[in-house]
């Protein structure tokens, strides 16, 4: 076993995963140039080593811990200035973290606690910054021209001692840097839950037929619903793990993003009525596999092999498993398969929060419920789709809409009144109608009934601030962010959060969450509107003024509909959220 001293160096990209999702050749090809055009050069010219891709990461070792870091600036440094024709949310952006540590060498890979701080505090970097070990500092102070700020000792993960960290600032990183950390949703910014979270990854489709791709995808979102029954561990909800779809990423990293202890995965195999399932889950902290195994049956059969695995794994990572609640708000699923299947394709795009998808969704819970009369979460669904077309004006009529959503949603709790889902749709559709109390009572009820239902969580803290019970709400939002950190709308629920957060007067972190939310939904006339509201409270006026023209470009009738914009029942409150607008004079 060869054993040496070295300077550890390790980057990975920030939000690699959502850069992947929304292009995936162009951020390949990216990627490609960076590396041929930045990194390696760099490192070869500091007479580094590149030990490993990983996708979106690096590792590499250099035999002098000063060209490590002189390395590793010059690096940030230069990737600052590439892109800029780009937007701020769609630029590569790096994080790295530089060790000084004992590492093992094994042909041309190097293992070790080394490696392990120097992975650490590449996480706790700022995107576009750098962090480095005590031991890194006590070297270089004096023979580098930067500037260090002591962020103390910080416990890492799998490292038993604190390791001391320092921050490196870089001429126009702070602002960028911020502007990215904002942008995206790395578990270093979130507070991990103190329970055993569990991540079920979306099963890949090993039928050879794209179509299929529903059923795998349903398959998976059945067992995180069945998991997220029991009151004694989160489950991270399906916004957030299905966001990995398709992407070649370590468990670890899915892990630390998430902040989940515990990961599933999975494939689905369908040949006519034959099915095969693999599922295995994996400790994240360990890496080791905690229980796997393969289903060979017939179709009929799927609901008994969802049972299956649900219970595998609580009795494998749960203790005390016979004290646990299992409320199930599958109690009153069908056993049409025809139907279920009608199900699993209106939830492909369900999620959309579209006028198109939503027309689609409804087709196809309407084709399930009409197969089977009895099915609990298809009504649900059903309801909180005609609840939706609302939401997003897609309909003339709102009042047949929310006609439809009621007669639907409450057939769905007559069915099942222990399902959380029902009770959240109803809740929906009451909100719509403008119930706002009523509303508030539903999502309570499936918050009881699933604590751990990310989209309620949220739902009670927005509505408890609707009804003036803010700080209250406040908390059950920031928890429902920590649930459920990489859904696709977390921009519509941050901007909840800035409007309550105005409603407490405090309007420099109204503008931090609402900032948030324009990076990652930039394009939407509603998120640039209300991060413009939180920064005329705040006196930034040029930068919501100009908030407010990009607005206008997308949609020149927003701004002037909004000019009455009355969210809650008190006047007083509604004054309050547009005096800023009007006091600048940027409102029409």
């Amino acid at each position: 076993m060869d054993r040496r001293l070295a300077a550890i160096f390790a980057a990975d990209v920030v939000g690699y995963s959502r850069l992947m999702g929304e292009d995936e050749a162009g951020t390949l090809g990216r990627l490609k140039s960076l590396h041929n055009e930045l990194l390696q050069p760099k490192i070869e010219a500091r007479k580094g080593r590149i030990v490993k891709l990983m996708g979106d990461g690096l590792l590499a070792e250099f035999p002098s811990v000063v060209e490590a870091v002189l390395c590793a600036a010059e690096i940030q440094q230069s990737t600052l200035e590439r892109e800029t024709e780009l937007t701020q949310e769609r630029r590569i952006r790096l994080r790295i973290g530089v060790n000084l540590g004992d590492i093992i060498v094994e042909g041309s890979d190097i293992y070790g606690d080394g490696v392990n701080v120097a992975s650490r505090l590449e996480a706790l970097a700022d995107p576009g910054g750098i962090c480095v070990s005590g031991s890194v500092f006590d070297q270089v102070k004096g023979k580098v021209e930067l500037n260090f700020a002591d962020l103390g000792e910080r416990q890492v993960k799998n490292i038993d001692q604190p390791v001391r960290v320092y921050r490196i600032s870089l001429e126009g990183e702070t602002a960028e840097g911020v502007a990215h950390a904002a942008a995206t949703t790395a578990a270093t910014e979130l507070e991990i839950l103190q329970q055993p979270a569990i991540a079920v990854l979306p099963f890949e489709n090993m039928s050879g037929d794209p179509e299929q791709d529903y059923f795998s995808d349903g398959l998976a979102e059945d067992i995180i619903t069945a998991l997220s029954q029991w009151r004694s561990f989160p489950v991270v909800a399906r916004n957030s793990t299905f966001s990995f779809k398709g992407q070649q990423v370590r468990i670890e990293k899915i892990a630390e993003e998430l902040g989940a202890r515990y990961v599933l995965e999975g494939s689905v195999r369908k040949a006519g009525s034959r099915l095969r399932i693999t599922a295995q889950l994996i400790d994240a902290k360990t890496g080791h596999h905690v229980w796997a195994e393969r289903f060979d049956r017939q179709l009929e059969d799927v609901f008994d092999i969802q049972d299956e695995i649900t219970n595998r794994i609580a009795a494998t990572i749960v203790p005390e498993l016979e004290h646990f609640e299992h409320r199930r708000s599958t109690a009153k699923r069908t056993e049409d398969l025809n139907a279920w299947d009608y199900y699993l394709r209106g939830m492909q795009t369900f999620h959309d929060e579209t006028c198109e998808g939503t027309d689609s969704s409804i087709r196809m819970f309407q084709a399930a419920v009409d197969l089977d009369q009895n099915y609990c979460d298809a009504w649900a669904r059903l309801g909180w789709c005609h609840a939706r077309l609302v939401m997003l004006r897609c309909v003339e009529d709102p009042s047949l809409s929310l006609e439809r959503g009621f007669e639907a949603a409450r057939r769905a709790v007559a069915l099942d009144d222990g399902s959380a889902l029902a009770h959240l749709s109803l809740g929906t559709v009451h909100i719509w109608n403008e119930e706002t109390a009523l509303g508030l009572g539903e999502a309570q009820a499936a918050l009881q009934l699933n604590p751990n239902f990310a989209i309620a969580a949220m739902a009670v803290g927005n509505r408890l601030d609707l009804v003036g019970e803010t700080q209250e709400g406040i908390a059950q939002m920031e928890r429902a962010l920590k649930l459920n950190p990489r859904d696709p709308n977390r921009s519509r629920y941050m901007a909840y959060l800035s409007r309550a957060y105005v409603s407490k007067g405090d309007y420099e972190r109204a503008s931090d969450w609402a900032r948030k939310a324009v990076l990652l939904r930039s394009s939407h006339p509603e998120t640039l509107f209300r991060c413009a509201v939180c920064l005329a409270l705040a006196d930034q006026v040029q930068e919501a003024r100009e908030l407010l023209d990009r607005c206008n470009e997308i949609d020149p009738k927003f701004v002037p509909k909004m000019a009455d914009w009355r969210p809650y029942p008190d006047q007083g409150r509604n004054d309050r959220l547009l005096d800023g607008l009007r006091r600048h004079g940027l409102l029409p």
